[in-house]
């Protein structure tokens, strides 16, 4: 068995998009249209990790609701330093600042898409 996706579910798709392929440098790999909502597919340099943003026609005024099991989605950057000037150039702030981790020896840090959905960043 491999593990294919993570799907979320996005307010605003342009928001959403530019996060994840601008900020994140994640490729556009796809795009599905059904019924009732588009899917875009977005994946990692290598191919092996795949997200998929859902876009409902019918998204929420406010959004989505996470419940309290969900923790975050977790990318892996060459440069922390790089990542975080990049970062504030797109108008984002950590949520909470980069730290080094002892028990896996990283640098880590947290912040928010557009939709609230907390994102580690972790660099050696």
């Amino acid at each position: 068995m491999r593990f294919s996706h993570v799907m979320i579910r996005v307010k605003n798709i342009d928001e959403s998009m530019k996060f994840y392929t601008e900020l994140l440098e994640l490729n556009r790999t796809g795009e599905v249209r059904l019924e009732d909502c588009t899917l875009y597919y977005l994946s990692d340099e290598d191919g092996q990790t795949q997200i998929e943003l859902t876009y409902n026609d019918d998204t929420p005024k406010d959004g989505y609701k996470n419940g309290d099991a969900f923790g975050h989605l977790a990318f892996q950057v060459k440069s922390m330093d790089d990542f975080t000037s990049k970062m504030k150039n797109f108008g984002y702030e950590y949520l909470y600042e980069p730290f080094y981790m002892p028990e896996v020896d990283m640098k880590v840090a947290f912040l928010k898409d557009p939709d609230g959905n907390e994102i580690e960043i972790m660099s050696k």
